[in-house]
């Protein structure tokens, strides 16, 4: 005994009635009705849709169950076997007509993911600084998302006041035909009359706090923890914090750490790079020089006396780097260094024949007795004296090359 026979009659077969036979009536049906075949009649079309549907429900054995004990109210929300992407009336017409190439292929590739779906994630890239990265730091951010609207509980409207969209069966789309010899293709495309929603909310029973969209736009602010010795493209991740409505599952907030170039330092995994000028006088003879940290912190840097620093000289202060991620230890910070000279004249001439009394003497000349011997005067370079003459010596080397060319042709 079933609640209700309306599906059984469209296909024009009893309530007992087995596979073979639901299969049966419902290829006749189809091609009797087919649009193809009935493209000036309406009503032929509304009931291939009628049979598909009813086949659809009867040709699975689960759903059948339901709606011979409940009716087709018992059938919302009640999910049947994927069938491989097809409904069972397109799997039917997949094996009937040879697959994409005849019947089946109008039917398209895919359906609709089983579950509900999941937003995507939101990504943004969080820009901080070295002092940021060094220290530690809590970033207040503001995020615009959507969530399901409260007001309606994510209906769009009044209770009752939702109805499936009559044109489309509430899938959101409509198909349409298009014959070419024996071959029949089919092509889906939006609903016009619910825009896709599958769903349909008459203007004045729409939710006044949705318009009927069932979401809203929601401003949330999230502390953002960037912690000691986090590293560029890091991510920190806030799990199901992203948009989300009815069926739909949030994604999550991921900000990606974007570390900015600093001014005075270069970072290197743990390790810090830092460039010194020293002058010529602490270089030789030892000094002091001062360098501000991250933490605002000033070290005071001696070069011992004695120690000469030669330019690019590398030293390394250990334990001042950055703080590893998560542990308790830092990497070192090394310290290049650039050696400034004086301007010219900058001492008397008793002044530097003191500094032949200090400095290790000079080495002496290796110019040979018997040779010529030409005195010659050091000068400043002039910069565009310079630049018209290295000019000249590159087109001279092209003419070369192209000389050797020429000579080497005419020899073949």
């Amino acid at each position: 005994m079933v609640k209700e026979s309306k599906l059984y009659d469209v296909l024009g077969i009893s309530t007992d009635a087995n596979d073979s036979q639901i299969k049966k009536a419902y290829r006749v049906n189809a091609l009797k009705y087919h649009p193809d075949k009935n493209q000036h009649s309406p009503e032929a079309a509304e009931k291939f849709k009628d049979v598909s549907h009813a086949y659809e429900i009867l040709s699975d054995p689960q759903k059948r169950e339901i709606y011979d004990r409940y009716g087709e109210e018992g059938l919302s929300g009640a999910g049947g076997p994927d069938m491989g992407g097809m409904n069972g009336a397109e799997a039917l017409f997949s094996q009937f007509f040879g697959g994409a190439g005849g019947f089946g292929g109008m039917f398209g590739g895919g359906g609709r993911p089983a579950g509900p779906r999941r937003s995507r994630d939101i990504v943004h890239a969080l820009r901080v600084t070295l002092e940021d990265l060094y220290k530690g730091k809590v970033a207040k951010l503001a995020l615009t998302r959507t969530v399901t609207c409260q007001k309606c509980n994510g209906k769009g409207g009044k209770d009752g006041a939702v109805k499936k969209c009559s044109t489309c069966n509430g899938t959101g789309s409509v198909t349409f035909q298009r014959g070419m010899g024996h071959i029949i293709q089919q092509f889906q495309t939006v609903c016009h009359d619910c825009k896709g929603e599958g769903e349909i909310i008459r203007e004045k029973d729409r939710c006044k706090a949705c318009s009927g969209k069932k979401t809203v736009s929601e401003k949330k602010i999230l502390e953002v923890h960037i912690d000691k010795g986090m590293v560029n493209g890091q991510k920190i991740t806030f799990p199901e914090e992203g948009d989300q409505g009815p069926d739909l599952l949030p994604g999550d907030v991921i900000f990606v750490v974007d570390e900015q170039p600093h001014e005075r330092f270069t970072r290197k995994k743990d390790d810090l790079f830092y460039h010194a000028k020293i002058d010529l006088l602490t270089a030789l003879a030892g000094g002091s020089i001062a360098i501000q940290h991250l933490d605002n912190e000033w070290l005071r840097v001696d070069v011992i006396p004695g120690e000469t620093i030669h330019p690019g000289t590398v030293k390394v202060i250990e334990g001042r780097g950055m703080p590893s991620y998560r542990l308790h230890n830092f990497g070192n910070l090394y310290v290049e260094f650039e050696v400034e000279f004086p301007g010219n004249n900058f001492a008397t001439p008793e002044q530097l024949a003191l500094l032949e009394t200090v400095l290790p003497p000079r080495p002496p000349l290796n110019i040979p007795a018997d040779a010529m011997v030409d005195d010659v005067v050091l000068q400043d370079v002039d910069p565009m004296q310079q630049g018209r003459s290295r000019a000249g010596a590159e087109e001279e080397e092209d003419g070369e090359e192209g000389g050797a060319e020429r000579a080497q042709c005419t020899s073949q």
